[in-house]
């Protein structure tokens, strides 16, 4: 999680990561009251696939979007951005 972090921040990309002892839900429900555009989610199932999933907010209904790890994940998620 932490080299994603770093990678993502290193691109130029504002990232914050949420490390609290909360719930999932909680801590969902306080990324979209600060207005996350892209939530990336990083559990053990996906990274046992070697993916991460991504949830971009204005398509929250549409679910994740799965991207691996091994690809170019940093255009991937710009590309989502805009």
């Amino acid at each position: 999680c932490l080299k994603i972090y770093n990678t993502l921040q290193n691109a130029g990309l504002e990232v914050l990561f949420d490390e609290r002892e909360e719930r999932a839900g909680v801590k969902f429900n306080d990324a979209d009251l600060l207005g996350c555009p892209i939530r990336i989610c990083l559990g053990k199932k996906s990274l046992a696939n070697g993916e991460m999933e991504v949830f971009v907010r204005k398509n929250l209904g549409d679910g994740a979007t799965n991207i691996s790890l091994q690809s170019d994940y940093i255009t991937s998620i710009k590309n989502l951005l805009k």
